[in-house]
């Protein structure tokens, strides 16, 4: 449970202001179909969260525990900074609009994914606790309660949220998980 829980609040909290956000937000605007949008960013992010977790999965199968520890403890403080860091977004990445709004919406947000914070910290997240099916499950719940509001409410709440706030309170949460890592904190689960 504290996979799911952990990764639901990290990726609700680092989406935040994230540039699929704002793919979220004009997409919205362009189609004015809420229902779509949010189950395209629904299999999007299922899709590339999976992938991800698949990914951190297989990368602790490939170390020994304690390089691991290593690696994901400066991993989650790197995360940390690169929160700190604003996105842009592209408006290339809302291109794909003869797909309808379903088909555009997956795979414009698969794409602005690939690479992304969020992916990232998703590979972590499963290298971590060793939970792929938690962590995905995680993430995605995060992705929606950040995505789903900006695409029902748009430009009502987007002006609001305090990003700079947000962002600095997910790289403090990430700092701390980097440090608790380092120090041994998942002993318990094997690094």
């Amino acid at each position: 449970m504290q996979a799911f829980l952990i990764s639901t609040g990290i990726v609700a909290l680092a989406e935040i202001g994230d540039k699929t956000q704002l793919l979220a937000f004009i997409l919205a605007a362009k189609f004015r179909k809420p229902v779509p949008i949010i189950l395209g960013i629904f299999v999007a992010t299922i899709v590339n969260h999976a992938f991800a977790g698949a990914l951190g999965a297989w990368v602790t199968s490939l170390v020994t525990p304690e390089i691991l520890r290593w690696v994901l403890g400066v991993s989650f403080i790197a995360m940390a900074g690169w929160m700190l860091v604003p996105d842009k977004f592209d408006e290339s990445e809302a291109r794909f609009a003869k797909l309808g709004v379903f088909g555009t919406t997956v795979i414009a947000f698969f794409l602005a994914e690939m690479g992304d914070k969020t992916q990232v910290a998703t590979v972590a997240l499963a290298a971590q606790y060793s939970s792929v099916f938690w962590v995905v499950a995680g993430t995605t719940l995060g992705m929606m309660i950040a995505n789903a509001p900006a695409v029902l409410l748009g430009d009502r709440i987007a002006h609001r949220m305090p990003v700079r706030v947000v962002h600095g309170v997910a790289a403090l949460i990430f700092v701390g998980l980097g440090v608790a890592t380092l120090l041994g904190a998942g002993a318990s689960l094997g690094f």
